[in-house]
């Protein structure tokens, strides 16, 4: 499971002219499912990114976390973080979850949030989806459940 982390001041996501998730200070997550995930990597990956310390502290240091801050969440589903375009031009998915295995380790990783942050917002899965954010800082940190970066 990957994830692009923003820091963000705020964050939408619609669908259409429809706004689906939108959130205040907090985080984005740009969340992506491989062929090999499983709930583990969910539960690991949420726990990951609510307790990642990048916000500041008193003294400027990036030292607290989503949790710490009482921030929320928005999460958005991106097969495209699997996207390999190693060879040629045109990425190949063949690492992405199919959809039915992707929306429910999605929804995992959502489910775990939601036990610990206030406000998880999230965009529709598998649907054409505008996001807006304000990054702040800015701050984007890339994870992965098998720890390849």
């Amino acid at each position: 499971m990957r994830a692009v982390v923003q820091r963000v001041s705020r964050a939408k996501v619609c669908v259409g002219k429809e706004i689906v998730g939108e959130i205040g200070r907090g985080v984005l997550v740009l969340l992506g499912v491989s062929v090999r995930d499983s709930d583990k990597d969910a539960a690991y990956l949420a726990d990951k990114v609510l307790n990642l310390r990048i916000f500041e502290d008193a003294e400027d240091k990036m030292d607290r976390s989503l949790l710490d801050i009482k921030g929320q969440l928005l999460v958005v589903s991106q097969f495209t973080l699997y996207g390999d375009a190693t060879r040629g031009r045109r990425p190949s998915f063949i690492d992405a979850a199919p959809p039915e295995r992707a929306n429910r380790l999605y929804e995992s990783f959502v489910t775990e949030a939601r036990k610990l942050v206030s406000k998880v917002a999230t965009g529709r899965f598998q649907a054409m989806m505008d996001v807006e954010l304000v990054n702040d800082g800015p701050v984007t940190i890339l994870l992965d459940s098998e720890k390849k970066f």
